[in-house]
């Protein structure tokens, strides 16, 4: 039985821990000190290294780790904190957090999955990229009610630049699709379904490559679909999701709103929801879950949207 380090991710430097209660060290969050750190972890008999996502710090890391064949392993930072708080621990500092994270590794045991190889982290970088400049064009155009005509026509002039760039993006992001003989196969299989657009398809083939490799359980939850109780005693309460991957999720609800209305069976599942005193929002979320699942078996036996809706 090997051990569970935890590495507690900082732009400066990264803290370890060998097992809640070792010797925390700490070397620089460069290429240096990161090969310094993969030959010390190559030494010791491992069990997994636990390694908190932190918006890029972390990217090479985790790359030298799964290039040693090291069993790293992703976790969500908010998890790994929640945990954390339920064992009383309130203070927050790097070395803590890297016990912390050894800890969470032997009570938790998360479940190690393949990290993106270079080309899946290119078009997910794109796709992220993609996401920033929108949130841009919609703030702009937040502005133009109160703007005055001189404000006005700069702004139009900035939507109009941000625009070409996402159609930029878009080709880019479809031609490293095409490029992929598998991922170009899914993409034309999730548009055989009705409410599903090339938007859609790029988001889930990019944002969710575990799409088709998992239970159904398991991806709606990966996604952060997946209902959960909240019941006590004789209190029965509302189910609610939480958690789980934004991106793949917001997909998933747009595609619900446009299938309640043009596609067959989620259409008829809505009304059907709706008739039975469901609220809407509640009725479509249910809707994105049944779709996932539907596309999930399409990409895992090969079939279109009819043949899997059948």
């Amino acid at each position: 039985m090997g051990v569970y380090v935890g590495i507690d991710v900082s732009k400066q430097h990264l803290d370890w821990a060998v097992g809640a209660e070792g010797i925390v060290d700490q070397v620089p969050n460069s290429r240096a000190g990161v090969r310094q750190l993969v030959t010390a972890l190559g030494r010791i008999e491992l069990e997994s290294i636990v390694v908190e996502s932190t918006g890029g710090y972390e990217r090479v890391l985790t790359e030298a780790l799964a290039a040693a064949a090291l069993p790293v392993v992703l976790v969500n930072p908010w998890r790994v904190r929640r945990f954390g708080e339920g064992l009383g621990v309130l203070a927050k500092t790097d070395p803590l957090d890297a016990r912390v994270l050894a800890m969470f590794g032997e009570r938790a045991r998360p479940a190690r999955r393949p990290l993106p190889g270079p080309k899946q982290r290119e078009m997910a970088d794109l796709v992220r990229r993609r996401r920033q400049l929108i949130a841009m064009i919609v703030a702009e155009k937040s502005r133009l009610d109160t703007a005055s005509l001189v404000v006005r026509r700069d702004i139009n002039s900035l939507v109009q630049l941000l625009e070409r760039r996402v159609a930029r993006l878009d080709e880019r992001i479809d031609r490293a699709i095409a490029d992929d003989p598998e991922k170009s196969e899914q993409w034309k299989r999730l548009q055989t379904a009705p409410c599903v657009g090339p938007g859609v398809a790029r988001a889930l083939i990019v944002d969710l490559p575990e799409l088709g490799s998992l239970g159904r359980r398991q991806i709606t939850s990966l996604v952060g679909l997946a209902p959960f109780a909240k019941d006590s005693g004789k209190k029965s309460g509302y189910r609610r999701i939480r958690a789980g991957r934004a991106a793949p999720r917001s997909a998933l609800y747009l595609a619900a709103m446009n299938g309640a209305r043009f596609n067959a069976v989620l259409k008829e599942m809505y009304q059907r929801l709706i008739a039975a005193g469901k609220p809407p929002k509640l009725a479509l979320i249910a809707l994105a879950r049944k779709l996932l699942t539907i596309l999930n078996a399409m990409v895992r036996d090969g079939t279109d949207w009819r043949q899997a809706a059948a």
